[in-house]
Parts: structure tokens; C-alpha cells; sequence
């Protein structure tokens, strides 16, 4: 199985480490690493277009290589597809984010971005974020991320991936694995839940005709709902969510095949 491995918080990040340490103790993995070379947190699917990318080999310190891209995760999994390694992937997996994805935080996520990216291109992909240690359900809130814990989340892809030929990955679906602060009591299957973001416009300086403004709250909640990420989350438990990338609303569809669209092409009719 040969795996790419990106995250959206940087190729020096403890949480990319720790699951690159994870991956290549799993037989007959052949791993690449290509991640940014700082942080890229909510890029969402962001690309690099206007001006040349760098990328430098970056050494780990045991033996085994990497590299460091001046581009999005979405860039560096393009890298990738078009031969900055020695093979083409077969398993996208992007992570260990420092903070969880869940609900509408996934719109938002590099970490979400880099494995859609790859069901574009055809390949399964395996998304993953740790929950901070205070348990707050914020993508953002604070800087504590236990290695215990990443080491939990970086066991659990691990094993998911030595078996992925028998963990049901519908074809265009990756999986958004999320896993709680603290020891994990369990697994479930889930669906994404619904955000609440509280931001406000905020004024925080002005000078010489110019504003700076801060408009993200600092504590999103969330509807509390049986079923979702943030229910799993919540429990303790490891939340699993398959994600596909078909927006189309089929329904709509319906609905406006019942209306004459080709009467828009006509001058509107005015009243004399």
C-alpha cells in the first residue's frame, strides 16, 4: 500500500509525527510525506496558483525523509499525484490535526481539504483531528494537545489502514475520523452535526483612516443531537464519518424542472 501522508498544521507538527511513526510501523506500507512548511490551518481547498511553489527534502531524524512545500494541503497532494514522489499514492491519509473537525468546521479544514482532494483524484483518503486536552468542542480553543492522545488517534488510523480492504469505503467517500481528549470508550459510526458559530464584528484598533477588525468568536457551540460527531465527541468516544463530494440537491432538481427556466431568457414583460 503506498500512502501519502499531509496534514494542514506543518511538516514539523507533533501530530503529522506521530502518525508518520505510526504508518511506518505497519507492514507493507511504503510512506511519502509532503505537508506545508508551516502552518495552513482553515485553508479549506484553497491551491497555490499565482506564483511558483518550494519544496525542500526535509530529513526526520530517523533515516527517513519528507518534504516541505510552500503551498495548501490540496497542493501538496497534487505534488504527489504528479510525481513529486518515487510512486503515486494509493491511500490519501491527512493529519493529525491539533484540534478537532467537526460539523461545519469541515467547510473550513485543510486537514478535511487534503483528503477530499483525494477522492477527486480517484483515491480513498482518511482524514484525522485530536481534540484539545481541555475538551472544549472548539476547532481553535487553546494549545494543549496531549502526545498520549495523539498516539491514540495515530494507533487507531494505523490499524484502519492495515485493514482498509475490508473497512467499508464506498467509492468518492473518505472517512473524517475524530478522536476525543483522554482515553477513548469506544467507536461510532456518525454523522457530521451542526455548528453554532458566535462571531461578531470587533473593533480592535484604528489609526491614519485604516480599521482592524476581528470577526470570529472565540467559543463556537453546537446543537446537541444523537447520532452526530459532537455526540460521539462528547461521550468519549472516536467519531468516524464518511464524506463524499457530490453537492448536487436531487430534490432541487425536481423543482425547478417543474418551472420554465427557459422563460428567463426573455425580456421580462414590463406593465404601460
Amino acid at each position: 500500500m503506498k500512502v501519502l501522508l499531509t496534514n494542514d498544521d506543518g511538516i514539523t507538527a507533533t501530530g503529522l509525527n506521530v502518525l508518520r511513526r505510526a504508518l511506518l510501523g505497519v507492514p507493507a506500507i511504503e510512506l511519502a510525506v509532503i505537508a506545508p512548511d508551516s502552518n495552513r490551518s482553515a485553508t479549506a481547498r484553497s491551491i497555490t496558483f499565482r506564483e511558483p511553489l518550494t519544496v525542500e527534502e526535509v530529513e526526520f531524524g530517523d533515516g527517513t525523509t519528507g518534504f516541505a512545500t510552500s503551498g495548501t494541503p490540496v497542493d501538496c497532494v497534487r505534488f504527489a499525484a504528479l510525481g513529486l514522489t518515487d510512486f503515486e499514492p494509493e491511500l490519501i491519509v491527512s493529519g493529525i490535526n491539533h484540534g478537532a473537525n467537526l460539523g461545519d468546521d469541515i467547510t473550513y479544514s485543510g486537514t478535511v481539504a487534503a483528503a477530499f482532494e483525494g477522492i477527486m483524484l480517484g483515491l480513498p483518503a482518511i482524514a484525522v483531528s485530536q481534540q484539545a486536552d481541555h475538551g472544549e468542542m472548539d476547532f481553535r480553543a487553546g494549545s494543549a494537545w496531549s502526545r498520549s492522545g495523539f498516539e491514540q488517534a495515530a494507533a487507531f488510523v494505523a490499524r484502519m489502514v492495515e485493514e482498509l480492504e475490508h473497512v467499508p469505503m464506498p467509492e468518492g467517500t473518505l472517512l473524517n475520523v475524530n478522536t476525543p481528549a483522554g482515553e477513548a470508550t469506544g467507536v461510532c459510526a456518525c454523522r457530521l452535526g451542526k455548528r453554532i458559530y458566535r462571531d461578531r464584528m470587533e473593533l480592535t484598533d484604528e489609526q491614519d483612516g485604516r480599521r482592524r477588525y476581528r470577526i470570529y468568536g472565540d467559543a463556537p457551540g453546537y446543537h446537541h443531537e444523537e447520532g452526530t460527531d459532537f455526540a460521539a465527541i462528547a461521550d468519549g468516544r472516536i467519531a468516524v464519518t464518511p464524506l463524499h463530494f457530490d453537492l448536487t440537491d436531487q430534490s432541487g432538481i425536481e423543482q425547478l424542472a417543474g418551472f420554465d427556466l427557459g422563460a428567463l431568457l426573455r425580456p421580462a414583460a414590463r406593465e404601460v
